[in-house]
């Protein structure tokens, strides 16, 4: 049958951003049985023997524990269960020095739901109807973000400035405060810290003058910290997350070895939380009880940020060190390429300056040569205006092995040469043309 869709069903039915990729990814490895494939897209994280277990142990401890029934054969708050929320409380407040109380604290069900809850109950259309936005300050920032809006001309994103050098293959992205508007127009505020694509982690100063720019207009910071300390600890370069005022810090588990379950928590001002919670309630009651109660365990005894730092962080880190230098070492020294900084998440950013296609178009090359990342272009929600530099970048995951990185890039930088080359000689007579493509 094929039943008539409202406008928000319309919406909300559509495959955005890096999920109308993944259609094809799936399709083509589907059926590429004849050639193996080194996938660079994969956003699931890597199942650490390390992490598998404490996961167990935990499972294992509430198995045993009188606590089971109430957990899995009950209904709980909406706010969430109540040892995390303590568990969260006596961990946070101590390590940062905060005096956070329960009403501080929502559980849902994953970060991304946290962030459809923000976006429709903070963004859109007031009840005067008046429009306000969602501001992304610092574009390319999370594909997700460009589909938890039931209004999507409430997303609104920034341009940021490109800091280059010293090295010329390296960059970093930083926000325009040039450019940068935040008024009594904006809903609330959104950036991922550190930042999925990039890895960029914005400074302190940076997030102290979004949060200045926006509290006189009692607008929220939501600060999406699904790889910051102290769990899972993602981050690479030092930072602290910043708590207070009129910011919301946002986790997820989901990096931290449990995206099965789904466990987000948001820790913020208590006025702000409980519309958030309101809002869930009418939505799905409350997160996995099962989860939160596994995320208890782990949290309380210290396990969880333990196995953060000394396998985690490690593990990912690596990655990124062979990716790296594998990159420094293939790439054609001609082209003008550049990695951005590695500051956090399981993902490096590739721009490749004046690429003669479409970020797309390379991506269906580079499928030719038996290796799969993600175009970059989806990565740029909100952004309204006409920008080159979003068809030349490319997301890779630090999710394979590293002899399948490494494998994989030295293909790339191959397809690289021959892409610059063909293009300067496509001028030429036919004679002197170069075929591009990979024999794998």
């Amino acid at each position: 049958m094929n039943p008539t869709l409202t406008q928000f069903g319309a919406q909300m039915s559509k495959l955005t951003g890096v999920r109308a990729i993944m259609k094809d990814i799936n399709e083509t490895l589907r059926a590429g049985k004849s050639r193996e494939f080194i996938n660079l897209s994969a956003g699931n994280p890597v199942i650490l023997p390390e992490v598998e277990q404490l996961w167990r142990n935990c499972t294992a401890e509430l198995l045993s524990s009188a606590e089971y029934g109430e957990v899995v054969c009950r209904y709980g708050s909406s706010q969430g269960y109540r040892p995390l929320i303590e568990a969260v409380l006596n961990d946070f407040n101590p390590r940062y020095g905060l005096t956070l109380t329960d009403r501080n604290i929502l559980i849902t069900p994953g970060s991304q739901a946290l962030y459809f809850l923000a976006a429709n109950a903070l963004g859109g259309y007031t009840q005067a109807g008046e429009l306000k936005e969602i501001v992304l300050p610092l574009s390319p920032d999370y594909t997700g973000y460009g589909g938890v809006t039931l209004i999507p001309e409430a997303l609104r994103a920034y341009r940021p400035t490109l800091e280059l050098g010293p090295d010329p293959h390296r960059f970093k992205y930083r926000p325009d405060f040039s450019q940068l508007e935040i008024t009594e127009k904006t809903g609330f505020v959104l950036f991922s810290r550190p930042c999925n694509p990039t890895g960029n982690v914005l400074t302190d100063d940076e997030v102290n003058r979004i949060s200045a720019l926006a509290a006189p207009y009692n607008a929220p910071i939501f600060i999406d910290s699904a790889y910051a300390p102290p769990f899972p600890a993602l981050n690479y370069a030092d930072m602290t997350p910043i708590f207070g005022a009129n910011r919301v810090h946002c986790m997820s588990l989901s990096k931290a070895g449990l995206p099965g379950e789904r466990i987000g928590i948001a820790i913020g001002d208590a006025n702000v939380i409980q519309v958030l919670e309101s809002f869930q309630t009418n939505l799905c009651i409350h997160s996995s009880r099962y989860g939160q109660a596994i995320a208890a365990i782990a949290i309380a005894s210290g396990a969880l940020a333990d196995v953060s730092l000394t396998v985690i962080r490690p593990h990912y880190q690596g990655k990124f060190t062979t990716l790296e230098t594998t990159l420094d070492e293939a790439m054609p020294k001609t082209v003008p390429w550049r990695l951005h900084r590695a500051e956090g998440a399981i993902f490096a950013w590739l721009w490749l300056q004046d690429l003669p296609m479409t970020d797309w178009q390379f991506y269906q090359e580079l499928k030719q040569c038996g290796v799969i990342v993600v175009p970059g272009s989806p990565f740029f929600p909100g952004l309204r205006e006409d920008w080159l530099h979003t068809q030349q970048c490319f997301r890779i995951s630090l999710t394979a092995t590293k002899e399948e990185i490494a494998a994989a890039l030295r293909r790339l930088a191959k397809l690289v040469d021959d892409v610059y080359r063909q293009s300067e000689v496509s001028d030429r007579p036919p004679q002197n043309q170069v075929e591009t493509g990979c024999q794998v």
